[in-house]
């Protein structure tokens, strides 16, 4: 009997070795090949992946923070209430600046100050969301946040639009610490592998800068590349290559997409069901089951998301440019959406 629970021991030791080896062998796939494909075809390959993924990846978000949303905020009312209050006059305020824009005659320096204040906006709303998700920590002071943002801040009114383009890049690896978060909590024993590859992530970065910085600007020879080049910061950066910035920018995003879209619904469907299926049924969402919840609200939204996504697809094919403008314009919502539900998962 013991020898064979011995056996057991270890024959389970194996399988969950086993696993974690083939987890770091996917992220290491996944890695290596988005580095590849953008370094060799940045144009071309972002053109497919926001065809395919954008949408898609935005319900996935959109159902991962249902998950995360309690059935009543209790002691996190103020938390969410000037989450959504922010996150709605932010969204609201950026869309017109386009609109303010091209409405008004203005100087580089009001455009700028403009920009500017919208920035540091957007860092004060950050700043007290974080200071109420301290109160609800006892035993954790987040007050160092203050002269943190004032710094951040600061350096905004520097180069507003350099600050503005740093969050283009910065945001997709904001995935990859929900990913981080996720595992804590249902995967713990793969958690330490996950931390390896983070800090394996900035070699393969600074490779791939490497030998990029010596390429010559991609050619911006109709409507489409040219936005996205400049989307990547190549009016602002003149001095670096666009090849660089375009590709460099597709590999954080493509890792971005693999977070949402099969990382995170895989590790929350292993643990429900082990069924991946399972995360188009609504009625696992938890304000959807509870008997205090909301079923139908939940459903409607997942299913506007949907037909969301489909309209994007059919934007995308039609009017290819224009949809991809309107989309990274009204994407700023669900990249600030990301910042009160990363709070709460610490």
């Amino acid at each position: 009997m013991q020898n064979a629970f011995e056996i057991q021991i270890t024959s389970g030791a194996a399988r969950r070795a086993k696993r974690t080896q083939l987890f770091v062998a996917a992220l290491a796939l996944c890695t290596i090949s988005s580095a590849l494909f953008a370094g060799w075809l940045p144009l071309q390959v972002s053109i497919v992946t926001v065809f395919l993924f954008a949408g898609p990846h935005n319900w996935f978000e959109l159902r991962y923070f249902l998950m995360r949303l309690p059935v009543r905020f209790g002691r996190s009312r103020a938390f969410f209430l000037t989450a959504f209050t922010g996150l709605g006059i932010l969204t609201i305020t950026y869309l017109s600046l386009p609109l303010i824009y091209r409405a008004t005659v203005w100087t580089n320096e009001a455009w700028l100050t403009l920009l500017g204040s919208w920035n540091t906006l957007l860092l004060a709303w950050v700043c007290v969301l974080a200071l109420l998700r301290g109160k609800q920590k006892p035993r954790s002071n987040w007050t160092w946040i203050i002269p943190a943002t004032m710094l951040v801040a600061a350096l905004n009114w520097l180069q507003p639009e350099i600050f503005s383009l740093t969050l283009v890049y910065v945001h997709p690896l904001i995935a990859l610490w929900f990913l981080d978060r996720q595992l804590r909590r249902t995967k713990p024993r793969w958690l330490k592998a996950y931390r390896r590859f983070l800090a394996v992530l900035p070699f393969v970065l600074s490779l791939m800068i490497w030998q990029l910085s010596q390429t010559t600007s991609l050619s911006e020879d109709n409507g489409l590349f040219w936005r996205i080049t400049q989307h990547s910061g190549a009016e602002l950066l003149p001095n670096i290559s666009s090849h660089l910035l375009v590709s460099v920018h597709l590999f954080l995003e493509m890792l971005h997409y693999g977070v949402w879209i099969v990382a995170l619904p895989l590790l929350g469907s292993l643990v429900q069901s082990g069924n991946y299926a399972r995360v188009l049924d609504f009625r696992t969402v938890p304000i959807a089951k509870h008997p205090r919840g909301f079923p139908k609200l939940v459903g409607t939204i997942l299913a506007l998301g949907a037909v969301v996504v489909v309209v994007l697809w059919i934007g995308f094919a039609v009017d290819y440019p224009t949809t991809r403008d309107i989309y990274f314009t009204i994407a700023i919502a669900h990249v600030m959406a990301e910042a009160p539900f990363l709070m709460k998962m610490l």
